[in-house]
């Protein structure tokens, strides 16, 4: 008798592209005996902000040579307090090929932000990079219609609103978090983080009717509750930036 046929073999795996909303941490302070601490106070003051969030790590705004940064130590540091770093962006090649020594590869943006070129960098040693061929910088794209959100958004949500402004019709909970690259409107109580103006889009502003919030940030200028001074809080509210300050306005 003949042995009956085998079934077919699953495939172990598919590969697919995708895109992923991620935030970049555009580092000002190389040093990590300054930058860890900074942000694990951070923590304390808005808990579950970034907590277990994977990050980039930009590197155009170190002002510092590439064999002057603590890579490995940055890596071990951000873990430490349960942040994942996964890559960079930005910085010279040198600096590139320095955070990739420490498991931090370069990654390129995708959609219509500008690609980097990274054709000229030299291979590493163990794990040779292939060159990319240069390719024109793209305009940014125009903000969409914004995405309004119905309900509440709970606890331990996130909601990001990819080149458009942000509407919440309902309460953003503490330990919520919102995100727009625009402007955000919460019509009820904003009582968990607000980040508007992603991309540097300093322009954007965030308006709430009830503002009690854990955090509020705009173009990466953020404060926490207990820096928020004499915000009008429980007031329906507008934050916005002047120059590289944080402003708090009533509305009505």
């Amino acid at each position: 008798m003949s042995a009956a046929p085998s079934a077919p073999r699953l495939e172990p795996f598919r590969l697919r592209g995708a895109n992923f909303n991620l935030l970049v941490m555009r580092l000002l302070d190389h040093r990590v005996e300054a930058l860890v601490p900074a942000l694990g106070d951070q923590f304390r003051r808005a808990p579950g902000f970034l907590r277990f969030a994977p990050v980039v790590i930009g590197l155009d705004d170190i002002p510092a040579r590439p064999e002057e940064v603590d890579f490995a130590g940055l890596v071990q540091g951000l873990r430490a307090i349960e942040i994942v770093p996964i890559g960079t962006t930005g910085g010279t090649p040198e600096m590139r090929i320095a955070a990739q020594g420490a498991g931090l590869p370069p990654l390129r943006q995708a959609g219509g932000a500008r690609e980097e070129d990274f054709s000229s960098m030299p291979p590493m040693p163990a794990a040779p990079m292939p060159a990319a061929a240069p390719v024109q910088p793209a305009e940014a794209p125009a903000l969409r219609a914004a995405m309004v959100v119905d309900q509440p958004v709970r606890a331990g949500q996130r909601i990001w609103a990819q080149g458009t402004d942000l509407i919440v019709v309902g309460t953003v909970n503490r330990g919520a978090e919102v995100i727009a690259d625009g402007n955000i409107h919460v019509y009820g109580r904003l009582l968990g983080r607000a980040i508007a103006g992603g991309q540097d889009n300093a322009e954007a502003r965030v308006f709430a009717l009830n503002f009690d919030p854990e955090l509020v940030s705009i173009a990466g200028y953020y404060a926490v509750r207990e820096g928020l001074g004499e915000a009008p809080i429980g007031k329906t509210v507008q934050a916005r930036l002047v120059g590289e300050h944080m402003r708090f306005d009533p509305v009505g």
